[in-house]
């Protein structure tokens, strides 16, 4: 999740204009390594409203259409949604409201990782749940003062371990983190 320096994922009314958006090849290689072993992607439906008509333009158009843009669209999605009980999209699954059920459901069945798109409310959902393995955060050179933050639902402390970290050109250094078992 891209995230500001002082730990937001989007603005109080879910804005994001202060994202760096000028990526590189560095970031973009990063992101599709991250993306590559991943065969199921979970989103929000607020997210989701923009971001699965967003790669679908991506890959109609013949001057914008790539490898990942079509890894972005052919990837199954699952989406969490309280009034949408239908998708309108092609290569969704629609979820409700049993989240951990729903993802204790997908982490049996074989295949490749699991990722979380967003947004703010499924990522601090999952995060509450202790549903997350990794995070991959991508800190922003930006601090927007105030916003919502996907670590809002914690009960207590939640331990990570520094896996890595990544500066890359456009300012945006990734920190990724482990879960830690709780008992440690």
């Amino acid at each position: 999740m891209q995230i500001s320096l002082d730990g937001y994922v989007c603005g109080p009314n879910g804005e994001m204009d202060w994202m760096s958006w000028d990526w590189g090849d560095d970031i973009k290689r990063y992101v599709q390594e991250l993306t590559a072993p991943a065969d199921t992607i979970l989103l929000g439906r607020k997210l989701a409203e923009g971001f699965i008509p967003h790669w679908k333009a991506h890959v109609d158009n013949p001057a914008t259409a790539d490898d990942f843009g079509r890894k972005m669209t052919e990837t199954p999605k699952i989406v969490f949604s309280r009034s949408l009980p239908a998708s309108p999209w092609d290569n969704v699954t629609m979820a409700g409201e049993d989240l951990p059920g729903t993802i204790a459901r997908l982490k049996q069945l074989p295949g490749g990782d699991i990722l979380v798109y967003g947004g703010a409310s499924l990522a601090a959902a999952l995060i509450g749940e202790g549903l997350i393995d990794e995070y991959h955060l991508f800190v922003n050179p930006t601090a927007i003062g105030q916003g919502k933050s996907i670590f809002g639902q914690l009960k207590g402390n939640r331990k990570l371990s520094l896996a890595g970290s990544q500066s890359f050109a456009n300012g945006i250094t990734v920190l990724f983190y482990l879960s830690k078992p709780e008992n440690q």
